[in-house]
């Protein structure tokens, strides 16, 4: 009952926050408010159908896998030996090890209560991340894969410029794809390339919003990078495509060395490049190492602990890691924009123009190679934000077609898959809140399994060593 009315709560003050924020009046004597309206009933209502989906999930886990394990003990009998003679394949596969961990995983089909909304899908697609980083884990101790050691090179960093060249091609060309909040973060990065209104622009005179100058780059991908004729030099022709007619308060006063109509568009003042891109970082740096300074101080201060104990390498390990991120975020998006222009200097206009985005993307990427230890959890949230982008994409376009309850079924193999790997190699879950998260699913409580089989370990190691000892 408790897993059931929690996440309700939740969900109601995740609500009711919303509300509150967007500045809507909470009117209880509306008489289209759920909690009064009689023809509502509990199985529409979205907070009840998402609780009751999550409590379901937890309840017909434990269920199932205290079945398949009652099962599988039953069948291991020395009476059921006649019965695994004639069943010999479904006896292997009921009497499996694996077979509890996987069986109870069908509880992940109770997802399908919930409503079919962006909430299941990331839902969906989080824990289907976190079962293929598991399984790599499971892979890499097991020495299925890097026998011969792991290459110094590799690692979860390599992710990222395959996500963000996806991102950034959508950002541009599909961005009712693309998270909104993800934009914007982008876009308050990009000073020396995203212009703002002057501050003695007149008031009365019109000036391209941020995502109209987004837009117009979009268009001239499609138009294959046209070259750019300024008015200053002639001010009597056409030098705009009509379609472009938003962008010309930025292109009327460039630079006339300028020889691009996207960088026109992109540093109109500056017909430097190569100058556009090293201003950037003078000027976007402070700001973003100024957000993660009050990002990572914020979570520092949960280990309070350690900083009283040992404060001077607690203080050098957070100003590392806030330098590597701001240094890698800054690297990342001005390395997307800088390459637009790197491109149009050394590719033919009909050469890959509108994938030049998607490569731009994965050029600004490698810059995660500076902080590649320790950022694993970052690169996974942008590889999930990544695989919906890519989804809603493909969809929009017509690569593939969706299957109804897709994300359900994805959901539930990657239960399985995540259950299997707690089942045969405990410690490649990383987390031990994970861990005992994943016991509570099973009705084992609160324990990590690592831990057990580290301490049976150790236990087992000190009685041999004894033996030995007293045989000596």
């Amino acid at each position: 009952m408790g897993a059931y009315i929690a996440p309700d709560r939740k969900q109601k003050r995740r609500y009711i926050v919303s509300d509150l924020s967007s500045g809507h009046r909470m009117d209880h004597a509306d008489p289209t408010n759920c909690s009064t309206n009689s023809k509502t009933t509990i199985h529409r209502h979205p907070n009840a159908r998402i609780a009751l989906s999550l409590s379901t999930i937890l309840l017909f886990h434990r269920l199932l896998f205290r079945f398949f394990r009652r099962l599988r003990a039953s069948l291991l009998e020395g009476s059921a030996e006649p019965w695994r003679e004639r069943n010999s394949s479904l006896a292997k596969l009921l009497t499996s090890k694996y077979t509890p961990a996987i069986g109870s995983s069908l509880a992940g089909l109770c997802l399908g209560v919930s409503p079919a909304d962006q909430l299941r899908i990331t839902i969906a697609i989080y824990t289907f991340s976190r079962s293929l980083e598991f399984g790599y884990n499971a892979l890499s101790d097991s020495g299925y894969i890097w026998r011969d050691g792991k290459p110094w090179w590799f690692g979860s960093w390599l992710i990222m410029p395959f996500a963000c060249g996806q991102l950034l091609h959508a950002f541009v060309l599909d961005r009712d794809c693309f998270p909104e909040s993800y934009g914007r973060f982008i876009l308050r990065q990009s000073p020396e390339y995203i212009q703002t209104r002057p501050a003695d622009y007149p008031a009365r005179r019109p000036w391209p919003a941020t995502f109209d100058i987004v837009d117009a780059l979009a268009g001239l991908g499609k138009l294959k990078w046209p070259a750019f004729i300024s008015p200053i030099l002639f001010p009597g022709k056409e030098t705009l495509p009509p379609s472009l007619s938003k962008m010309s308060p930025l292109t009327s006063s460039a630079h006339p060395l300028i020889k691009h109509t996207s960088c026109a568009v992109l540093h109109p003042k500056d017909p430097s490049c190569t100058r556009t891109y090293l201003k950037y970082f003078l000027r976007s740096f402070p700001g973003v190492a100024r957000f993660f300074t009050l990002f990572y101080g914020a979570f520092a201060m949960l280990a309070y602990k350690s900083l009283l104990k040992d404060p001077m390498p607690f203080l050098n390990r957070l100003a590392a890691r806030i330098l590597r991120m701001s240094l890698f975020i800054t690297g990342s998006i001005g390395t997307s924009w800088g390459s637009i222009c790197m491109f149009n200097n050394y590719l033919p206009r009909s050469v890959l123009p509108t994938q030049r985005w998607f490569l731009g993307g994965f050029i600004g990427g490698l810059w995660a190679y500076v902080a590649r230890n320790g950022e694993r959890g970052n690169f996974l949230y942008s590889l999930r934000l990544s695989i919906d982008s890519l989804w809603k994409v493909g969809t929009k376009r017509g690569w593939w077609k969706g299957i109804k309850n897709g994300d359900v079924l994805v959901f539930m193999l990657s239960l399985a898959l995540m259950n299997a790997v707690y089942e045969g190699r405990p410690a490649a879950v990383k987390g031990a809140a994970v861990r005992k998260g994943m016991g509570v699913m099973r009705g084992e409580g609160w324990v990590d399994k690592a831990q057990i089989k580290n301490d049976e370990t150790k236990e087992g190691n000190e009685v041999q060593s004894t033996g030995e000892a007293k045989e000596e």
